[in-house]
């Protein structure tokens, strides 16, 4: 079978709606089960076939058929019909009580057996539209009482058929076979349908427990989720409290001491200039301008070292990079490389695991290590990202290898984020390594040949970068040689 092309210039959409069959109305509700309760289909055929029976039966009594009157004569006919006509007004007076769950109370299941073996008498008539009781006593049985209940509202139809011979004098034997054969066959589809609709019945009941499982279990996650959400903020609020507080006490110890001793020289030349003893006065005043230039070498040094994570709106490498560029001047070199692919795309804390270990490693090599040049590698691994901030000083005590210049705090942080960090004397040095997972790789923050040291332009390499941090810097480092300073303008 061929498929007709669309006509030129007729819309796609259009054809696709075509061959699109409409949507079926939703019938769901006529054939659920709910409660004690019967699906509305089923309540239907039960009133559909009692008003038809009785519209029969009232053509009958009134003689409108002309073969009524032959009927009528016959003295069986009347009982049948009285029977006929009893065991459906029975059936209606039960119609409200029956049980339509298999956990429905007791009363409402024997209901249900009154009403499926009264509606085997109502076939003594043979009327045709009684059939469709039947399929309603099928249903009935098949939801109250299993497919066991269904199997013997089965036999007693045959066995009731085929005793319809005995029952109705003159019903030759082969009749009640067929009609048997004729209503077994009814019993056996409306069975198959019942048990359609107690599968259906089933899996909404099923379907309807876990909508309201995932319901309940889409709270606890967003509950859950606003809870980890506070205990992060508490924790940042926690790390910045820690960081702070180190600062503070670094602060106290470097920067303080230094006021205190500028106080302290200011005081003596002050003492010595009343006592007449102007050169003892003047070597205080310069003792006092080195302790100047070392208060303010620890205060640009603090001030980098509270520089936001993305510099300038740049992060990752680049912003690593600026932060290296910050610490030139003041006679030692850093030379930054970055090794590997482009920068992935790291968690938030492991890219300030990343940032704060540079900032750790730069800080104590100028404080610390007495060198004049700092070597700065980012290499960015399949699955890992490390930096290593190395220094040709004169290295570090055990004690101060092991967890001294601030690395506790910083080997927390590396912990809780399943990296891992090194520490360690190189003969002719110290060196900090820090090693943090990484996630798929993102747009590139900088290529895999971009190994040149901080400050220079693309392309030149690897090289010593002995210029200042920035024009502030150089500034207030030339003016402090114009004053008389010993010219330390970097950390």
């Amino acid at each position: 079978m061929t498929v007709p092309k669309p006509i030129s210039g007729e819309p796609a959409d259009s054809i696709r709606a075509m061959r699109t069959p409409a949507a079926l109305p939703d019938l769901s509700r006529w054939v659920s089960l709910t409660g004690n309760r019967p699906p509305r289909v089923v309540g239907l055929l039960f009133w559909g076939t009692l008003l038809t029976t009785l519209a029969v039966y009232a053509v009958l009594l009134t003689g409108l058929l002309p073969v009524a009157d032959e009927a009528l004569a016959d003295p069986v006919t009347l009982p049948l019909l009285a029977t006929g006509l009893g065991s459906l007004a029975v059936c209606a007076a039960l119609w409200p009580f029956l049980a339509w769950s298999p956990y429905s109370p007791l009363t409402r299941r024997m209901a249900s057996g009154i009403f499926l073996v009264v509606t085997l008498a109502s076939f003594v008539t043979s009327n045709q539209t009684l059939f469709l009781l039947l399929c309603v006593g099928t249903v009935n049985a098949v939801i109250v009482f299993g497919v066991p209940g269904g199997i013997v509202y089965g036999a007693l139809v045959v066995g009731f058929s085929l005793l319809l011979p005995l029952l109705v004098p003159g019903t030759p034997f082969v009749a009640g076979v067929l009609m048997a054969l004729s209503l077994l066959f009814i019993v056996v589809a409306s069975a198959m349908v019942s048990v359609g609709l107690l599968v259906s019945a089933q899996r909404a009941e099923r379907t309807r427990e876990l909508l309201e499982e995932l319901e309940r279990t889409h709270g606890e996650l967003a509950a859950a989720h606003e809870e980890l959400r506070r205990s992060t903020d508490r924790v940042r609020e926690l790390t910045v409290s820690e960081e702070r507080a180190r600062m503070s006490r670094e602060m106290h110890d470097s920067t303080g001491h230094h006021l205190t001793a500028l106080s302290l020289c200011l005081a003596n030349a002050l003492r010595f200039r009343g006592a007449g003893r102007p050169e003892e006065a003047w070597e205080e005043v310069a003792q006092a301008r080195g302790l100047a230039g070392d208060a303010l070498t620890d205060t640009r040094r603090w001030v980098r070292a509270l520089r936001p994570l993305a510099l300038e709106g740049r992060a990752g490498a680049s912003a690593m990079r600026s932060l290296a560029e910050s610490f030139q001047g003041g006679g030692v070199r850093i030379r930054f490389e970055q090794r590997g692919g482009a920068w992935p795309e790291l968690p938030e804390e492991a890219e300030l695991v990343c940032y704060r270990t540079l900032q750790e490693g730069l800080t104590n090599a100028m404080r610390h290590s007495g060198g004049d040049l700092v070597r700065v590698e980012v290499g960015v691994g399949a699955d890992t990202v490390a930096v290593s901030v190395t220094d040709n000083g004169r290295g570090a005590s055990e004690e101060g290898a092991r967890g001294g210049f601030g690395l506790r705090g910083l080997a927390e942080r590396v912990e809780r984020v399943g990296g891992e960090l090194a520490a360690e004397n190189t003969g002719d040095g110290f060196r900090l390594r820090v090693r943090v997972p990484a996630r798929e790789a993102g747009p590139a923050d900088g290529g895999a040949g971009d190994r040149r040291p901080a400050g220079a332009e693309p392309g030149t390499g690897p090289a010593d970068a002995t210029a200042g941090a920035g024009s502030g810097e150089r500034g207030a480092g030339r003016a402090a040689d114009a004053d008389g300073t010993d010219g330390k303008g970097g950390a």
